[in-house]
C-alpha cells in the first residue's frame, strides 16, 4: 500500500511496514489497540519512520505517517546504488549493506527493502543478522545510510588527519 502526500511542496510514499493488534489485560477482559509502523520517503534523499497506536487501524496508520513525516532524514550519496559498503546496528539488529551492479535489483529482506524503495535505491545487498524487529531493523539499516561517504568527502576527511 503506497499512497502519495505533499509535505512543504515535496511528494512522499509511504509504506505499511508491520500492523500489530496488541491487547491490554484488565478486570473485564481484554482491550484491543493497534500499532502500525510507518516509513515515508521522496525517492531521491529523504526518509522518516514513525509508529502509531491507536484503538483502530486507520486512526494507528495516521499517526504512524504524521509521526514520520515529523522526523524526516537526509540521506546523501545515494543515486541508483550506495558508493561501498557499509554496516548500520541499532541495539541487537546488524544490517550489512553491500553496493551492487546495475540490473541486480534489491537483494535484502522485508524491512530493508522498504527502507531502500522509498529511498529510491534500485540495485544493492543487504543481509539483516541477529534481530527480526522491525524498528529495529529500520533504525539500524537508516544508520548504516547514515555512515555513508563519498570518494570525495574521504579525501578531504584524511587531508585534515
Amino acid at each position: 500500500m503506497i499512497e502519495s502526500s505533499n509535505v512543504n511542496q515535496e511528494v512522499f510514499t509511504e509504506k505499511i511496514i508491520n500492523i500489530r493488534r496488541v491487547a491490554k489485560v484488565v478486570k473485564g477482559g481484554r482491550r484491543f489497540s493497534f500499532s502500525a509502523l510507518i516509513i515515508v520517503g521522496n525517492k531521491t534523499d529523504k526518509i522518516g519512520f514513525g509508529l502509531g497506536k491507536a484503538k483502530d487501524i486507520p486512526e494507528a496508520i495516521k499517526k504512524g505517517k504524521d509521526k514520520a513525516l515529523k522526523n524526516i532524514l537526509s540521506i546523501d550519496n545515494i543515486k541508483d546504488t550506495i558508493p561501498h559498503s557499509v554496516m548500520g546496528k541499532f541495539n541487537s539488529a546488524l544490517v550489512l549493506i553491500y553496493p551492487a551492479s546495475k540490473g541486480t535489483g534489491i537483494i535484502s529482506g522485508a524491512v530493508s527493502r522498504s527502507v531502500f524503495e522509498v529511498l529510491g535505491i534500485n540495485n544493492i545487498v543487504a543481509k539483516s543478522i541477529k534481530s527480526k524487529n522491525c524498528s529495529n531493523l529500520i533504525k539500524a539499516t537508516i544508520n548504516g545510510l547514515l555512515k555513508l561517504t563519498s570518494y570525495t568527502q574521504k579525501k578531504i576527511q584524511l587531508r585534515k588527519k
